[in-house]
């Protein structure tokens, strides 16, 4: 071997100045606690509502249409299955603390769903409190498990299921203000219940931007990973509890009320969260990885240009340095900044495509 061979062989295999794993992790780990504080203080100042106290049940619609029932007993079915949800998002989490107490506030938020449409059914007197009983007892036989195993995987995973679960609140929004097209939910117009889904929908809108917060601080100190997580969660994606419905129906009421369906998951909910994750196209993500030989060192990094071609590498830098930069600020306000700061760190990689 020649001397030129042998420091070949020893030359290290990612640039110098690249992170350790360790240090992405205990910066990724900051991240989400600052993160998590931020959105803490957003959620009790902002959004603190009452399942019970801020809806004028009394006024609530007498006479609403089959089809608007069907999606009111849908929409608490997946959302009862909180307990399911929330512990096993809390048990895949646990030793980070910003993410899991995440998942514990955000199993309070979607508990509050859960009782909101459940008022709804129950003030619509068109189902009773017997039934309502035995639904809830046949939904809890099932249990709902995790699509996916690791931090990765369902941190994409929950960014579209986020994403999907606002614009389903919004279109029955539009139902119940009277802006349905659809003949049988042309009776449906309810301000009680407009005002019902608007408040949930800003709930899920704030779900979506924590979750798509984490998933840019993941993308950015491990976008190889990320992008491939990402890249499999597309290609197996399905919303929540929906497979543990007796009624296979329940696609096609969502399809024809204009609630939900493959035109409105591709066109408001893929292509929103994929651009917002400054990835180019579902087709680039694809060939992106298709040309790439993903081979990570240990620390996570890697060598393969061709990945950046995908997507806008220095755009989640940006948007990570601003989400951090905003934590900062809160930090600051409250006080807390100068004994426990969270701060942004390049993580180094410099993309060539």
């Amino acid at each position: 071997m020649t001397i030129h061979t042998e420091l070949e062989a020893q030359r290290p295999q990612a640039p110098a100045g690249l992170l350790s794993r360790a240090e992405k992790d205990r910066l990724i780990e900051r991240g989400m606690l600052g993160i998590y504080r931020w959105y803490f203080d957003q959620s009790q100042t902002k959004r603190n509502w009452n399942p019970y106290r801020s809806f004028d049940w009394a006024d609530f619609g007498k006479n609403h249409s089959p089809e608007l029932l069907m999606i009111l007993e849908r929409f608490f079915a997946v959302e009862q299955y909180v307990p399911d949800y929330t512990s096993k998002l809390t048990q895949l989490t646990r030793k980070s603390m910003g993410r899991s107490h995440f998942q514990v506030l955000w199993g309070a938020e979607e508990a509050k769903h859960s009782e909101l449409w459940y008022n709804s059914l129950l003030f619509s007197t068109q189902r009773s409190t017997k039934w309502l009983s035995e639904y809830l007892y046949n939904l809890r036989q099932q249990e709902w498990k995790l699509p996916w195993d690791d931090a990765l995987h369902m941190s994409c995973y929950v960014v579209i299921q986020e994403r999907a679960t606002q614009l389903n609140y919004l279109n029955l929004m539009k139902i119940a203000a009277g802006q349905s097209d659809k003949p049988a939910l042309a009776n449906d117009q309810d301000p009680v219940l407009v005002k019902a889904a608007k408040v949930i929908a800003n709930d899920e809108a704030a779900h979506y931007g924590f979750f798509l917060s984490i998933a840019s601080l993941y993308l950015y100190y491990y976008p190889a990973q990320m992008l491939n997580a990402l890249h499999e969660v597309i290609k197996h994606f399905a919303m929540p509890a929906l497979d543990m419905f007796e009624d296979p129906n329940w696609g096609e009421i969502l399809y024809r009320t204009g609630i939900y369906g493959a035109r409105e998951y591709t066109r408001d909910v893929l292509q929103v969260a994929i651009k917002q994750l400054s990835v180019k196209s579902r087709k680039a993500l694809e060939l992106g990885i298709k040309n790439s030989r993903l081979v990570p060192d240990p620390d996570g990094n890697i060598c393969d240009a061709s990945i950046f071609e995908s997507f806008d590498y220095k755009e989640v830098g940006t948007t990570v340095k601003n989400t951090i930069d905003r934590v900062t600020r809160y930090a600051k306000e409250v006080g807390i900044h100068d004994l426990d700061p969270v701060t942004f760190t390049p993580s180094g990689i410099i993309p060539t495509a």
